[in-house]
């Protein structure tokens, strides 16, 4: 059985058109298709389907980071592939440039051992990256133009932001329990892969499926606005790499990054709203940190057990 999973938001809500176009070119079945939206339990829906089975999924970047995101603690032993219909595609620019050229791709292995980002009391998966700064800005800005029904222009937002609409922050980032602090900062995103922010190569450097597992936190800083709105023309082939004195990347298992005043965040082109700092725990120190929760919680349990009183 064929199962294709289709995000109808997708694409300013073209999303089931354009799966259905996809699905009658490459031969699949209309009748295979199924709303995201109708699956209440992803994690169960997934489990539920057998070994002979195969899922598509039908979207974009949101639509993928949200199915990772509910597969966190899921064994999925059916092929997973992926087809883009979105308007964000950062994950599968990523592979295209890394030599995959399969439509569908099959991406069960990039399902697997996905950093956590932990910011306002919440935790998530992601697939790309934490984008926090001027590109947070940016999609807390496109979101209130979107809600107006306003045509988004995220280039336009950068250039205004960094022309004055943005206000830079300064940071303190640890890495593994190394800080440094940075000034005038305005971006300083964790990457689980090489692009985020629609096609911006800002780490060419980190490989998603590294026997580590390792992330990278990178910061843009320092610089003025002109300097900074040059450095971007740089961005999409990575070549602001040798910017060695406005960019520095670092890579590590816990990071860290903490601003003197909140500003948005993005995971995946997903926005949070007012966030002071967050950390990304790559998936082995991720779950090393569940392990120390639960043994943490166990203690409290034992304690409250021995301060009970014993009936008479």
């Amino acid at each position: 059985m064929t199962v294709i999973l289709y995000n109808p938001k997708a694409h300013s809500d073209a999303g089931e058109r354009e799966t259905r176009a996809w699905v009658e070119a490459h031969g699949e079945s209309v009748a295979d298709m199924k709303s995201i939206l109708e699956v209440e339990d992803m994690g169960a829906f997934v489990a539920a389907l057998g070994t002979d089975d195969r899922l598509i999924l039908c979207g974009g970047d949101g639509t993928l980071t949200r199915f990772a995101n509910a597969l966190r603690h899921v064994d999925v032993k059916v092929p997973v592939y992926l087809t883009a219909v979105g308007t964000g595609n950062d994950f599968l620019c990523d592979l295209r440039n890394s030599g995959v050229t399969e439509d569908p791709v099959q991406i069960n292995d990039y399902l697997k051992n996905l950093p956590v980002v932990y910011v306002n009391g919440m935790e998530h998966t992601f697939v790309n990256g934490i984008g926090y700064g001027l590109d947070g800005y940016c999609c807390e800005v496109g979101d209130a133009l979107a809600a107006q029904g306003k045509k988004i222009n995220y280039s336009g937002i950068a250039v205004k932001g960094i022309l004055g609409k943005f206000k830079v922050r300064n940071a303190d980032i640890t890495v593994d329990g190394v800080t440094k602090h940075y000034e005038k900062v305005w971006l300083a995103p964790t990457m689980n892969g090489r692009y985020y922010g629609g096609g911006l190569m800002f780490t060419p450097f980190q490989d998603r499926l590294n026997a580590e597992r390792t992330v990278t936190v990178a910061v843009m800083f320092r610089a003025g606005k002109l300097k900074t709105l040059l450095s971007f023309l740089k961005i999409p082939k990575g070549q602001h790499t040798t910017l060695t004195d406005i960019y520095e990347a670092r890579v590590g298992h816990e990071i860290t990054v903490r601003f003197d005043s909140p500003c948005a965040l993005q995971i995946d082109g997903e926005t949070v709203l007012n966030v002071s700092e967050y950390t990304v725990r790559s998936a082995p120190r991720a779950a090393e940190y569940d392990r120390e929760r639960e043994a943490a919680a166990e203690a409290g349990r034992e304690e409250t057990r021995q301060e009970e009183p014993v009936g008479v």
